[in-house]
């Protein structure tokens, strides 16, 4: 301007625009885009189903009784995505390799790519967007990946902080090593395991303080 002042004021920048904030919304919410390609090529595999028949199902997902029409062949990772919203479920290689859906069925770590939502009628589903409390409270494994700032890209996050809360609520004390193992059915496109081990490690430290232990 003509006066010399600068138009941005660098000491008004929003919080909400600091890189932890993104990662809390981000783990809240499992709000990360799929690529158009994935979006592109599942559409043939949808409308190839549906001319199959769809049929009624009650699911039991974070707690909430959540109704939908479903065809016997689809995939648990597709019914949560597409027919309820919940896009925290990645679906990334979607044959049960990299475990960007991962899911807890029953406390227990599943690929949701690789279950099909009918068999899992009257089992408790728990998805990334379900950890938080009402009150927004983050679960303790959320925090430790806010606080560590462990991921990049963030596509593989919600998967691995579901492996890690099932692996904690049977080996609530693990060693940096348990962990690890505890999630190895996990992947990172980015490869930073060790600040991913990081986090979650932290997230253990917390869950322990909380009285999981």
């Amino acid at each position: 301007m003509g006066d010399g002042s600068d138009p941005i004021d660098p000491g008004s920048t929003p919080e909400a625009f600091s890189r932890r904030t993104f990662l809390k919304g981000v783990i809240a919410g499992g709000v990360v885009a799929s690529s158009a390609g994935r979006l592109f090529r599942a559409a043939p595999a949808q409308a190839q189903v549906r001319a199959l028949g769809d049929r009624l199902v009650t699911l039991n997902v974070n707690g909430q009784q959540r109704r939908a029409e479903v065809p016997r062949q689809e995939t648990l990772a597709w019914t949560l995505r597409q027919r309820l919203g919940l896009t925290g479920t990645k679906l990334g290689c979607d044959r049960a390799e990299c475990g960007s859906c991962t899911v807890l069925l029953d406390d227990v770590p599943h690929y949701a790519c690789s279950v099909l939502t009918h068999a899992v009628r009257g089992r408790k589903i728990l998805t990334v967007e379900g950890l938080a409390l009402p009150d927004g409270t983050l679960h303790p494994v959320q925090q430790g990946v806010v606080e560590a700032q462990g991921f990049q890209c963030a596509f593989c996050m919600s998967g691995f902080i579901l492996s890690a809360v099932g692996f904690l609520k049977v080996h609530p004390e693990p060693s940096r090593a348990e962990l690890a193992h505890g999630v190895s059915g996990n992947l990172c496109r980015c490869q930073d395991y060790d600040k991913i081990l990081d986090a979650l490690m932290r997230g253990a430290e917390l869950w322990r303080r909380a009285g999981n232990g």
